[in-house]
Formats: C-alpha cells, sequence, structure tokens
C-alpha cells in the first residue's frame, strides 16, 4: 500500500519558495513580454482594476471633505485649461473623443463618460492628488495644493455633462497665433489680464517685478501649484520676464486705494496692531520706498486674496521671499482676511503698470 502525501507546513514552505524561485527566474530570463503592443490578460486587467478600486475607495477616506461650494463655476473653470493642456490627450475631451494617444496605451485610459456616477468627490480628489501606479496617471505635481486638487475633481464631475462650446469656452482659451507663449497664459487669464470671475487673480498692471518673481519661484518649485508649475515648465527665463513686462504693461490694478470706513479699510491702513499686523498698505500701497517685489491689491479678487491668505496661514513658505507675509497671515483672524479682502476687490482698477510706463 503506498503512503498517502500529507501537506506539511514544511512541505508547504518549500513549495511557496520553490514558486517564489521560478518567478525569480522567469522574470529574470527576459521572456516574459512587458510590451504595452501586448495588452494584458483578461485576468490581469481584471485583477489590477479591482485592487486600483478598493484601494482609491480606502485612502479616499484620508481626503479632506469636500466644501459645500465644490461644483461652483469659478472651481469648474479653475481646472479646465489646466485640463485641455495636461489631461485631453489621454483622456479625451468634447472636442476630442477618442484621442489616439489612448488606444495604444496599456491599460488605456478610461474615457470620463460616467466618472461622475462612479466616483465621489473624495475619490476623484484621491485619484488626483497621488494618481494611479502601473499606469500613466501621475500625482499632482503640487499634492499639498488641496484647492488645485478639489477644482480638478469639480471639473471632472461636470466633464461628462458639458457640450463642445461650453468646453471649448472654458479650457480652449483665445487664439495669439503670433505669440504661442502668450497664448497658454490666455487660456486662463485673458490677453487683457483681466479676470471675469473667480477662478483666476488679476493680473493686468500688477507689478512687474512681483510677476516675473512669481513666474521664477513656479518654475523653480518654491511656489507650489500644480497649474502653473505646468504650465511654466521648460519656459525660459527671458520669455517669463517677457510674460511679466506684458501683464505688468496692462491697464488694471493699481498701488491707490480709496479709504471708507468698513472693518478692511481699518485694517488696510492702520493694522492689527494688538495682533502685531502692521497696515497692508505700508508694503502694497503708494508709498515712495515700496518694494517693487510686493503685489499691488487694489482691485484684486475679494476671493482669490481670501483663499491667497488662508493658504499662507496653513503652508510653510517655500520661498524666502513670502516668508514675512506668511507669518502676517498666521495672526490675521479670519473674519479679518475677508473684511480686508473686500476692501481691496471695491477699490476701481485703473492705472498703468510700471513696464507700460517705461515704453
Amino acid at each position: 500500500m503506498r503512503p498517502s502525501f500529507r501537506v506539511t507546513p514544511r512541505r508547504l514552505l518549500y513549495a511557496v519558495a520553490a514558486l517564489a524561485v521560478l518567478g525569480f527566474l522567469v522574470g529574470w530570463s527576459g521572456i516574459v513580454n512587458i510590451g504595452a503592443s501586448s495588452g494584458h490578460w483578461r485576468v490581469t486587467a481584471w485583477a489590477l482594476h479591482e485592487v486600483m478600486q478598493k484601494s482609491v475607495r480606502t485612502y479616499a477616506l484620508l481626503e479632506p471633505q469636500p466644501p459645500a461650494d465644490l461644483d461652483s463655476a469659478a472651481n469648474i473653470r479653475r481646472a479646465a485649461g489646466h485640463y485641455e493642456t495636461a489631461c485631453a490627450f489621454c483622456h479625451g475631451s468634447p472636442l476630442a473623443t477618442s484621442p489616439i494617444l489612448a488606444a495604444h496605451m496599456t491599460p488605456a485610459p478610461p474615457g470620463l463618460e460616467g466618472v461622475g456616477a462612479k466616483w465621489t468627490a473624495r475619490e476623484l480628489s484621491r485619484i488626483v492628488r497621488h494618481g494611479v501606479k502601473y499606469t500613466g496617471m501621475p500625482s499632482w505635481i503640487a499634492p499639498q495644493r488641496d484647492d488645485e486638487v478639489l477644482a480638478m475633481a469639480a471639473f471632472l464631475r461636470a466633464l461628462p455633462d458639458m457640450s463642445a462650446e461650453d468646453y471649448r469656452r472654458l479650457a480652449v482659451g483665445p487664439r495669439v497665433p503670433e505669440d504661442p507663449m502668450l497664448e497658454r497664459c490666455a487660456r486662463c487669464h485673458g490677453v487683457d489680464g483681466g479676470s471675469s470671475d473667480s477662478a483666476f487673480p488679476l493680473l493686468a498692471g500688477q507689478s512687474e517685478v512681483y510677476l516675473a518673481n512669481a513666474l521664477n519661484a513656479y518654475a523653480k518649485g518654491t511656489r507650489p501649484s500644480g497649474i502653473m508649475q505646468f504650465a511654466v515648465d521648460g519656459v525660459p527665463e527671458p520669455e517669463l520676464r517677457r510674460l511679466a513686462q506684458y501683464y505688468a504693461g496692462l491697464s488694471g490694478l493699481s498701488d491707490r486705494s480709496e479709504p471708507d470706513h468698513t472693518p478692511g479699510a481699518r485694517i488696510a491702513l492702520h493694522g492689527l496692531p494688538e495682533k502685531d499686523v502692521p497696515a497692508c498698505e505700508s508694503c502694497h500701497g503708494r508709498s515712495a520706498s515700496r518694494n517693487p517685489a510686493y503685489p499691488y491689491l487694489a482691485g484684486q479678487d475679494a476671493a482669490y486674496l481670501a483663499a491667497r491668505l488662508i493658504r499662507m496661514k496653513q503652508d510653510e513658505p517655500l520661498d524666502e521671499r513670502a516668508r514675512v507675509m506668511h507669518r502676517i497671515a498666521e495672526r490675521l483672524p479670519d473674519e479679518a482676511i475677508d473684511a480686508v479682502a473686500e476692501f481691496y476687490a471695491r477699490q476701481p482698477r485703473a492705472g498703468q503698470g510700471a513696464a507700460a510706463a517705461a515704453r
């Protein structure tokens, strides 16, 4: 009588070790075809997709709760130009429904027709912020920028219902064939540097030195922004200076603020001595000793100013030039931020930037 085969812990361990060695030898031999043209086996594609879905839904619990105004027009508008530049060539858009690159990737980037029904806002935020391994989906360049990540999540939720005409209006921007570099900026900021909503700051008439410093900080990564760091990537420094000069030379922001009797005016003109907060106008207003590296605020969008100050309160500055303002913002109560932002937004937009005056 033949002895029966018994599974023992030692034999099980030997079997697992043998399979591991066999897998290593097969991989080391080079016979495994990793070419994207071969695609995945169905079971491989299924397994990877299931693991990805479960992982996203688990780690989405760590994402911040979206704000009540997540799906606002400004949030959707804010991410539209970046989507056209950085995402549409893989995922498609209402203007390009079948991008040729996507058909030759393994795995193929998914279409986004039902993205709002498939993923919650927090799950979309998780995917946008951290990307997906073993695919072409990158992580967000500046993952600490919750505002940008959430704006992209809002845009993705709105995309399936967007007509080609609406998409073109939001994402493509004006054509500037004689100046392709300016066309990249105009997609979001307009040729005139204006801001028709709260999605983007007004650039027209801004200090040329401030704009040039900001663009260089984005290029070096010392001012984090997944949108702006991508936009200026590879742009030569002389071109950044030229763009700063162009927008500074337009009519828009100014250094002149008209005082009124609101709390915001009192903070702007006199500061908050009890909080060790100096007057905003001492740096951002009209002064013979004013540093041109400080931005003009008169006429700027209130939502942009408030959001910028709140980020300064929360984030550690990477740019040494911003360190002083971050310390001041940390001392500002939230109600003071809203008040001073509203004060500057009420100021008339007028005057010419330094570049125009020099011409």
